[in-house]
């Protein structure tokens, strides 16, 4: 089988969804099916073409190599500040442009197309691929457009959000299979659209359990930061739209006269300078930048609670895959979510941590103080969620569903 995927990111790009994309595609390949991706090249953690990637002459637009997938044709991202929605939309625009070139000139006969949306824009891609190489076209969604875009007052516009809505709908309408994180998205597609569940298939995401593991807390990390022996309270992450982080400055605030917690974010994104300024003159607060890759494990490690923030109403339309990690780092959550939503059912059920109403203050707070006066409660959360982890889809089942459904798909 020839197998045609167009990503928005991969690996060795440091975006979650480039380093799920880029394991499912491994294994797809061992698995003896012939890929070509066409994807951008690496630009997410500084939101610039990153130095070794800046290639002069022509191959700066459109470059292709064989690599450990396949062949993977990588497309400059026009990348631009995470401030500017305008720039980030025309940026948007002219990879969708450049990424069509490879997707619709190739000379090779695909028996399917795989499309990762967001953007949406990619959607279009992908038919047009489906439709030049006439074989079925698979819309993987990781998170629902413009839905989170309008719900965090990003999108404003009437007419825009009805242009948006109108290439959703288009999307799913074309493609043969949607595939999304979980059973709330799965749904929130189904009432959109009216297709059932052979039209609409729930494939998580998922964490390499070996790679991360319940490493001991006095790290390397602790140390660069001056965190001692303090308990630390982490959020790492993306900081954008969709996260309550105004949650995590209150409880800071609240507790700057304990000298046995320290909060402590790690990440960046378009709020990461608003957000810098306003826990600066906090004693206990610590901001730092993302860090590689390959210490994830011993940043996860550091932290003794895990914060998890979504702003109200993103709970049917998003799904953190940071929670993945946390429950492979053997650390209890704490999740501001929407209530009987996928990711407060999961650490309702597991036990491995804690959900608390979207944007509620108090509520908040109370969690993360029933936690740092509790270490052993953290530490049989940190258990139950290394366990429930453990029995979770691999890289290599997700690989073997995805190639089932293309079979399907093809008969």
């Amino acid at each position: 089988m020839r197998l045609l995927v167009i990503s928005p990111h991969l690996e060795p790009d440091t975006a979650p969804t480039g380093v799920i994309i880029s394991a499912i595609l491994e294994e797809l390949s061992q698995a003896g099916i012939d890929i070509h991706v066409i994807t951008s090249l690496p630009w997410y953690e500084k939101h610039k073409v990153a130095k070794e990637w800046n290639i002069k002459g022509l191959h700066r637009f459109i470059k292709t190599d064989s690599e450990k997938y396949g062949k993977v044709t990588r497309c400059y991202p026009f990348p631009s500040s995470k401030n500017s929605l305008v720039a980030r939309s025309l940026g948007f625009a002219g990879f969708t442009v450049l990424s069509a070139i490879p997707a619709l000139f190739n000379r090779t006969k695909f028996d399917a197309v795989i499309t990762i949306s967001p953007p949406l824009t990619l959607g279009l891609v992908g038919w047009m691929a489906s439709r030049r190489h006439r074989c079925p076209l698979v819309l993987n969604v990781q998170d629902i457009f413009p839905d989170v875009a309008v719900q965090v007052g990003a999108i404003k516009s009437p007419r825009l959000i009805s242009i948006f809505e109108k290439l959703e709908l288009f999307c799913y309408k074309k493609a043969n299979a949607i595939s999304v994180l979980s059973q709330d998205l799965a749904q929130n597609v189904k009432s959109k659209t009216g297709f059932d569940d052979s039209r609409v298939v729930v494939i998580p995401n998922f964490v390499d359990t070996e790679k991360i593991l319940p490493l001991n807390q006095d790290t390397v990390y602790r140390e660069e930061l001056g965190l001692g022996d303090r308990i630390v309270i982490m959020y790492a992450g993306n900081l954008g739209h969709s996260q309550s982080l105004d949650l995590l400055i209150e409880a800071a605030n609240r507790h700057q006269d304990r000298d046995d917690v320290i909060y402590v974010i790690n990440g960046g994104g378009v709020a990461a300078k608003e957000l810098e300024r306003k826990v600066k003159d906090l004693p206990n607060f610590v901001f730092t930048g993302f860090q590689p890759i390959d210490r994830l494990p011993e940043v996860l490690a550091s932290a003794d609670i895990h914060v998890v923030l979504l702003k109200q109403g993103l709970g049917t339309s998003s799904l953190p895959s940071k929670i993945y990690s946390i429950f492979a780092a053997g650390r209890p959550a704490i999740a501001s979510v929407d209530p009987e939503t996928e990711l407060s059912r999961v650490l309702s059920e597991t036990k491995a941590g804690i959900a608390v109403k979207p944007e509620e203050v108090e509520e908040f707070i109370a969690a993360i103080e029933r936690l740092i006066d509790n270490s052993a409660e953290r530490t049989e959360m940190g258990t139950m969620g290394r366990l429930w982890i453990e029995k979770q889809p691999t890289a290599k089942i997700v690989a073997e569903i995805y190639k089932d459904l293309l079979e399907r798909l093809n008969k």
